[in-house]
Formats: structure tokens, sequence, C-alpha cells
């Protein structure tokens, strides 16, 4: 049974999206969706946002002390400055451990079917949680930043004024709405590409046009449409052939470890790409580093075709049209420590 399902995938996988003949948008327009901010509210579950929360999370985010060192902070693996992720291959975490995988991007993260390559974070506020507990990333407990949250005056206030409505508003899962409601806020409209779908026939150039085409005809559109161009589904990794193992390592079998199924051995969530431009190396290992690269792979090993470097070249040129307008971040002012504020370890 298992077979089968994996096998009914690949062949899915394989075969070229079903691209009219005709009008390159309208085709563009069944398959993707440009991104609007406002529909985000929609998007989030269970956390109201709220401009208190946007803010109280945004220093958060920045704020080191949220880890048992307190030297790294969520910003130091999705770094708002290289494209919502790290700038090296995979992360570096307490003690200087090197973590297994590459840190996504938190850019239009909202958008995703869940958080993590492997899907086990059903929303940001789940994720939000995992980086904080993890001995490779930051090595924190809940009650240790309750404890040093507590112990911040300003930080207190913020969290009342944030959740007025809960008796213990300084908590674990309300640091993690908090952050939520912030990440939230990290869209990326008004890409070149958003401005084509809408209607703006010259908003991309004639090479990143037929980058689009190839796009839709060759079939890398089955992993990477939606609004996110990507982050929407879990896929097999290598379906026409493996890659090599430093770019899928045996060790790791992807969501299988979530679902304790083997039909999802080496099966991710794909990646999205907007922005994928900014945020050089890619795939969950960090094991290729420019996009011509990145993209003869995934058309060799996903889908079974050799392309052209032409094709290649179109192809990377339409991916650059997906580059949005980055949020604009000031760098927060954090409120300062005190006396009964744990020290690092």
């Amino acid at each position: 049974m298992h077979l089968t399902r994996f096998a009914a995938l690949a062949a899915a996988l394989l075969a070229p999206t079903l691209a009219a003949a005709g009008d390159l948008r309208a085709d563009a327009n069944a398959v993707f969706k440009p991104i609007d901010a406002a529909s985000v509210a929609a998007v989030v579950k269970n956390n109201e946002i709220t401009p208190a929360k946007i803010e109280l999370g945004g220093k958060l985010f920045f704020d080191p002390r949220l880890s048992k060192s307190q030297i790294i902070s969520c910003n130091s693996c999705h770094n708002l400055g290289t494209g919502g992720a790290d700038a090296g291959p995979t992360s570096i975490g307490h003690g200087w451990a090197k973590g297994p995988r590459r840190a996504p991007t938190v850019l239009n993260a909202v958008f995703n079917v869940a958080q993590f390559w492997d899907g086990r974070a059903v929303d940001l506020k789940a994720q939000a949680k995992g980086p904080v507990q993890a001995d490779v990333e930051m090595n924190n407990t809940p009650a240790q930043v309750e404890k040093t949250l507590n112990s911040i005056p300003a930080y207190v206030t913020e969290f009342k004024a944030a959740f007025p409505a809960d008796p213990n508003p300084v908590s674990f899962d309300n640091m993690a709405k908090a952050i939520e409601a912030f990440e939230a806020t990290l869209t990326t409209p008004n890409s070149r590409f958003d401005k084509f779908l809408r209607g703006d026939a010259s908003a991309l150039n004639d090479v990143e046009k037929k980058g689009l085409r190839l796009f839709l005809d060759k079939g890398c559109a089955g992993c990477h449409g939606g609004v996110n161009i990507g982050g929407n589904g879990y896929f097999p990794f290598g379906v026409a052939q493996k890659p090599s193992v430093e770019i899928l390592p045996v060790a790791d079998k992807g969501r299988a470890k979530v679902t304790n199924d083997a039909a999802d051995e080496f099966v991710f969530r794909s990646a999205p790409l907007r922005n994928v431009a900014l945020r050089a190396p890619y795939f969950h290992t960090g094991a290729v580093w420019t996009l011509e690269e990145a993209v003869d792979l995934m058309a060799k090993d996903q889908l079974g075709e050799s392309l052209s470097d032409q094709d290649v070249k179109a192809i990377v040129a339409f991916l650059g049209a997906l580059t949005g307008d980055q949020p604009k971040i000031v760098y927060p002012i954090l409120p300062p420590r005190a006396s009964g504020t744990p020290l690092p370890q």
C-alpha cells in the first residue's frame, strides 16, 4: 500500500503541469496567488493579532535572553537581513552545536501548511516553542523563560497589555503567541510576479516569462504553487533519482520521524520560493550555494528532466522576480534586566 501511494505521488510529480497554451498570466493565476497581507488574520488560528502583541513579539524575536546562554535570539537563525534565514548552511546553537538542518525562512512562513521541514509544528506559535527548548538551539526551559520574563518589569507590563484577559499573562504560551503575531507581519508583498498576476504584463521581462512558462510546463509548480510558491504540501525528495548523500543524508528520514510511517521516508515540506534569491544556500541541508545548481538538481532528481543552460537561466530569472517588499524592521530597544534576572548559563 505504501509503495502504491509513493508510486502514485511520484507519477504526479513527474507529469508536467497541464498549462494551457494560451495566456501565460491566466495559466499562472490558476496555480499561484499574489500575497494579500490582509488575509493573514484569517490564516492565524486561535490568536487574535493585536498591535500590543505585535510590538511585544517583535521584542521577544530579537531578545537573546530567551536562550540559556542569553546570546541566541530567534533572529540569530532567522535573520531578517538575509531573507529570514541563516547565512550559513545550518545554524549554530547553544555551546556552538551545529543544527541538523538549515533554518527555514520566517518570511511569509504564516502561509505555510505547517512549520519546519518535516511539518512537526502546526503553526508559528508551536514553532516558536521548539527552538527555545531544543538543546542544539537555545537550550532553555519554559520555566526558566517565564522566570526571566517575570523578572523584567517592563516585560510584565507589556504582557499585561498584550493579554489583558489572562490572569497569568507572562507565560511560555503567551510568549509564543506574541512571537507568532509579530512573525505574521513578516510578509513580502508586491513582488514583480505579484504585479504580473494582478495584470501588469510588463512586470516580467521576456526571459522571466519564459522561465515562468518552463516552471509551469516542466512540473515545478506541482510542488511549488499557491500563495507562497511552495510550503503547502509534503513531497518525497529524489523521485526520479536520489541526490548525493551530501544533499540527502540517509540518516535524516524527514517526515517519517513525525508520522512514524515508512512511506514518509525522505519526504519533506516543499520549500516556499518567495525571496529565494536572497537566501542561499538551498535545501534542508544547505548544501547547494547557487540557484542555477539548485534548479538543475531539482529538474534531474525530481522531474527526470535535463534542462539546457538557457532554460536553467530563464527559471532562475523567474525566481528572482519572486522577491517582494521586505519588512521594514526597526531594531527594538529591549527592556533592561533587573537584579533578579537569571544569569547566562
